[in-house]
């Protein structure tokens, strides 16, 4: 009997093998790496996942949970394996003040829609809200209140997983803490979310946005540090965009919350700064308006057809001291020359003392910069695609003789040593929770690791 002969045996019509489904199964937002696998399982409970993992573990056959698919290099994918894709297991609720309960399958759009009628919201949200919730909570999840809340996965007060050995364990902080804490910003390797309760904090009426420029990096560098350490803001990002032929203009995101009629007073949160006065923008939003603020350019790269375009994005996490140094190096390079036309620069300060999740790795020192180069390649050919993940690994390279380390949610091979590399001296933690919750070796095998 093969291994396709025993899944259709013991699934039946449950696991879709038609080959439509196994087409979207093996594409991710990437659409840099195929890889396809032999059956789609859509569970609508955790027993359903235990199921699965109890047959699959012992026959080594891999496991990948797909919420939103929108893994950058094929991590969610599963070669010749299950792809669980968790869209099904989207319930929100019930909403407390204080919490919510949500399935791993679920948006952040629909948790942010869930929450907002009780006046409440996540203390951190990703930019983007159409991403799904395990798959956030398994990279760690980054955002601009992640300067004073840490990540996404910070605010998790528990956890429903199932294990790779095919255990249903619940575990938090207090209760089998080890589980807790080799999941959150785990990268999957050890088990499959199937719910959250996540902290809520009250959710403001509206904000103030304001958009600072600058032409010096150093001092766009200095001001970013200054506003994460005083905690002026609710809110901090930023951007590099080019300016003129071959020049970099750097704008301070910064948005200061505020519920009632009257907007915040905007001489304290910007005094002592060295930004360009004269080019200072000020918006006042709606915190829902603010929070959903990328759907528009969704619709947009959506109606182009950019949005199904390869995108060879890449996320490093860059130490205060050295981000100057690597951040003119890399918008120097030649094969980062079209970022000028197209793509996107996010440049924004973190303190590692907020990044609270053991497996979430943050260079030295107690400010970080995240520096996401976010670019599209065209679809007709592979090749610039491919030169634009070479020129990734390069950046890679540059970035981490200077102390950085990779947010590993990348269009980035990572060899074995890169990846005892990156974790450092939590890589045996991590190999260890491995060999005890995923025995088998068959969950989330795209990322490359190897135990």
């Amino acid at each position: 009997m093969t291994t396709a002969h025993d899944l259709a045996a013991r699934f039946g019509p449950a696991l879709d093998t038609r080959p439509e489904t196994l087409q979207e199964a093996a594409q991710d937002f990437g659409h840099l790496v195929r890889a396809e696998p032999l059956g789609v399982l859509r569970p609508e409970s955790a027993a359903e996942i235990k199921d699965l993992l109890e047959f699959a573990g012992p026959r080594g056959i891999a496991v990948s949970a797909r919420g939103g698919g929108h893994s950058m290099y094929g991590q969610g994918q599963s070669d010749g394996g299950i792809v669980l894709d968790l869209r099904a297991l989207n319930r929100v609720g019930p909403v407390t003040d204080g919490q919510v309960t949500v399935q791993a399958g679920a948006l952040w759009r629909d948790v942010l829609a869930a929450t907002l009628p009780h006046g409440r919201t996540p203390p951190v949200l990703t930019d983007y809200l159409g991403a799904g919730v395990g798959g956030v909570l398994s990279a760690g999840g980054l955002g601009g209140a992640g300067h004073r809340h840490g990540l996404v996965a910070d605010q998790v007060l528990e956890l429903e997983v199932v294990t790779g050995a095919g255990e249903h364990r619940v575990c938090s902080p207090d209760r089998d803490p080890e589980l807790f804490h080799s999941v959150l910003a785990g990268l999957g390797q050890c088990a499959v979310i199937v719910t959250a309760t996540l902290r809520l904090v009250p959710a403001p009426d509206r904000v103030r946005r304001y958009c600072l420029y600058y032409t010096d990096l150093t001092r766009y560098l200095a001001d970013q540090r200054r506003l994460a350490e005083e905690q002026r803001f609710t809110y901090l990002e930023g951007q590099a965009r080019p300016a003129g032929e071959h020049g970099w203009q750097y704008m301070i995101e910064a948005v200061a919350a505020h519920t009632g009629p009257c907007p915040p007073d905007d001489t304290a949160p910007l005094d002592g700064l060295a930004h360009d006065r004269a080019a200072t923008e000020v918006e006042d939003l709606g915190y829902g308006e603010f929070a959903q603020r990328v759907d528009t350019d969704e619709e947009v790269l959506r109606a182009t057809g950019e949005w199904l375009y390869p995108h060879p994005w890449l996320n490093l996490l860059l130490p205060h001291d050295s981000a100057e140094s690597v951040v003119r190096a890399v918008l120097a390079e030649a094969a980062f020359a079209d970022l000028r036309d197209t793509g996107l620069v996010l440049l924004y300060p973190l303190l590692s003392g907020r990044l609270r999740a053991p497996l979430f790795r943050c260079p030295p020192g107690q400010v970080l910069h995240l520096f996401a180069l976010l670019r599209t390649a065209p679809p007709d050919s592979p090749e610039p695609a491919a030169a634009m993940v070479a020129a990734n690994r390069a950046a890679y390279e540059l970035a981490r003789a200077y102390g950085a380390v990779a947010y590993p949610v990348n269009a980035l091979p990572l060899s074995d040593a890169d990846w005892r590399d990156h974790y450092g001296s939590r890589w045996p933690a991590l190999a260890d929770a491995k060999r005890r919750y995923d025995p088998h070796l068959v969950l989330t095998r795209g990322h490359g690791m190897r135990f």
